[in-house]
């Protein structure tokens, strides 16, 4: 067999482990590699990863390792690699630096590393360091091959020969300086946005609602803007959101929603809310939590242009039939193995550096 072979195989194996921890409730399964080893310890890091970082919940965490069970099936992963020429190479050590906003956000770029045969040196975000160091030992377990080629640190990155990091615009400056010399992907803050015209229907929106809410908004893939026509009426807009309305029961989600309503009031803003999430007309497409902007256009040929101009700041665009690169509504937080941050290839870099 290959190493695309073998890592194929070791990428299943992980997806059917991580398959026994689903929002549909966590239950051992039969037939799960080394499942005697890893099922009760994940579950602790599970616990430990909610108890570090209150925004990772419980139900975030098992949502996000929903969407990996469901991209780490055979065919997906087939179907992703198949559509580059993995050769043998011969093995960097690649760097990755990882944002911490929501569970497992670096994931999808570890995995990159390992399919195309590097070995990975990741540094960690302090608020997302519990589920993926165990996971990485379950995949050395699955392919010993792989021990000795993942290595973590938290100390100063030494000894790699290109990086993938990801940040703020304030981070990426100094990434940008930092790694100048060697080859890289430096990604800063983008955020997404929803284009609506108003025919929207009701299971279009409450789909945006997930869009908008899950992952309490932390995500770059999370609507947190959108484009409305100027006649727009709101209600069926909130009429949507309301089955999130549980979310102000969260402490910090409230704490969230509390402060900058009072921004809001004390600087005299307009802005509209329900009880658990504002929106406000701004041009900005990073909102505060608990916050949704919203802009309005005159045209669709002018809001594409708008966007088209503004595309280094936005990661994905949610819609119904306004560009061929849109996302449907409910659908920004189901990435699939081949959409990629910023749109850079992150195999295709690999496999040239």
């Amino acid at each position: 067999m290959s190493n695309k072979d073998h890592i194929t195989e070791a990428f299943i194996q992980l997806g059917h482990f991580i398959s026994q921890f689903s929002s549909k409730g966590i239950e051992k399964k039969e037939n799960v590699l080394h499942n005697d080893l890893f099922f009760d310890g994940f579950k602790h890091q599970i616990k430990l990863a909610k108890e570090h970082n209150g925004w990772f919940t419980q139900e975030n965490i098992l949502f996000a390792l929903d969407g990996w069970r469901s991209q780490l099936s055979e065919k997906h992963i087939k179907d992703w690699l198949n559509a580059y020429t993995i050769a043998q190479v011969q093995p960097k050590t690649v760097a990755i630096i990882m944002a911490g906003n929501i569970p497992l956000v670096g994931f999808h770029d570890f995995l990159c590393v390992l399919a195309t045969g590097h070995h990975v040196l990741v540094k960690q975000s302090s608020n997302d360091k519990h589920l993926l160091p165990f996971l990485a030992k379950y995949l050395e377990h699955v392919l010993p091959d792989l021990k000795g080629k993942i290595k973590f640190t938290e100390d100063k990155l030494e000894q790699f020969d290109a990086v993938i990091a990801t940040g703020s615009n304030n981070t990426a400056r100094y990434f940008e300086f930092y790694f100048k010399n060697k080859p890289s992907i430096i990604r800063k803050s983008r955020n997404s946005a929803a284009v609506l015209t108003g025919n929207e229907t009701k299971e279009q929106l409450e789909a945006l609602s997930e869009d908008i809410f899950r992952y309490y908004g932390l995500g770059c893939r999370n609507v947190s803007k959108f484009f409305i026509p100027k006649d727009y009426n709101f209600d069926a807009f909130f009429a949507a959101m309301y089955k999130w309305n549980p979310i102000i029961n969260d402490s910090k989600y409230a704490n969230n929603y509390d402060y900058n309503k009072a921004v809001y009031i004390m600087s005299e803003f307009d802005m509209l809310e329900n009880g658990f999430l504002m929106i406000k007309e701004d041009p900005s497409y990073a909102s505060p939590i608990a916050t949704v902007f919203y802009e309005y256009y005159d045209s669709t040929e002018s809001l594409k242009q708008k966007i088209d101009s503004d595309q280094d700041l936005i990661q994905c665009i949610v819609a119904n039939g306004f560009s061929d690169t849109e996302i449907p509504f409910g659908k920004t937080q189901k990435p699939e193995l081949s959409d990629y941050a910023d749109n850079v290839d992150t195999i295709a870099f690999l496999l040239a550096i």
